[in-house]
């Protein structure tokens, strides 16, 4: 699809009132940009962070933009991905009728992010470690935290591929909020089932005060090695754009935003 012709990317996240969270979003969206050259890319948010996605819809309507793919900066499928996104977009375009506005999937499960986990443990400490020094190091795999089933049952599940792909000892998950294990206490279980090293990998996306509250719970219970959140990693742009080109391929002009189940 030429340049031209592409819809314009609106990458959609949440928002947070530390400043990080929305330096990150914007040093995602240029290597996206680098990714895709010629593609419009743009940030939203939900709360706290500007333009708000209602008025950034706004400014792509009022600049002569018709098409858009709203990709959701989201690792699984939970409320803000079922519900608060697609009420947003659907509001936003029952106002501009002349703008058409197709949700894509969330950004997770997918192998690259794995890839990008790697990533954090090794710049931690965790480089090149052979196998025997995997088969003495446990994971926890610290996420946001979601009271959705579904995004639960996936996180669970990046950890057992994880562990499966990448022959660390145990990749166990644990959430800053909504759910249990706490990172602590996932921490303390590796230790007790007699694990050497344990490593505490956060599984979000930009810093904030539930990243926070997962390295606060990785230093609380001694963990060995403490990894940064994902990130402007180039693996999570390449995720994003490929989020994009699936969603981008589908039939527009749909009048209400459909969320993708992947």
């Amino acid at each position: 699809m030429h340049a031209a012709t592409r819809p314009a990317l609106a990458v959609i996240a949440h928002g947070s009132r530390d400043p990080r969270h929305a330096a990150t979003v914007d040093a995602l969206c240029a290597r996206v940009r680098a990714l895709r050259p010629g593609l419009r890319v743009e940030s939203g948010y939900l709360d706290f962070d500007a333009p708000s996605v209602p008025r950034l819809l706004e400014r792509l309507d009022a600049e002569g933009v018709r098409d858009v793919v709203a990709v959701p900066l989201l690792l699984s499928r939970a409320f803000h991905a079922k519900s608060d996104i697609p009420a947003v977009l659907g509001e936003a375009t029952a106002r501009l009728p002349r703008l058409d506005v197709r949700q894509a999937g969330v950004l997770g499960p997918h192998p690259l992010l794995l890839t990008a986990l790697e990533r954090r443990l090794g710049e931690a400490g965790l480089a090149g470690a052979s196998p025997d020094e995997r088969r003495s190091t446990g994971i926890v795999l610290a996420s946001a935290g979601s009271s959705d089933p579904e995004a639960i049952a996936a996180i669970a599940q990046t950890a057992r591929e994880w562990r499966r792909t990448a022959g660390w000892c145990a990749v166990r998950p644990a959430f800053a909020s909504a759910a249990l294990p706490r990172t602590a206490d996932a921490v303390r279980g590796l230790r007790a089932d007699g694990v050497e090293r344990v490593a505490v990998a956060p599984y979000v996306i930009a810093p904030g005060r539930l990243p926070d509250r997962i390295a606060a719970g990785a230093r609380e219970a001694g963990a060995d090695v403490l990894a940064p959140v994902l990130g402007a990693t180039g693996e999570l742009a390449e995720v994003l754009a490929l989020r994009y080109d699936e969603a981008a391929r589908r039939p527009g002009r749909a009048r209400r935003p459909v969320a993708l189940s992947a």
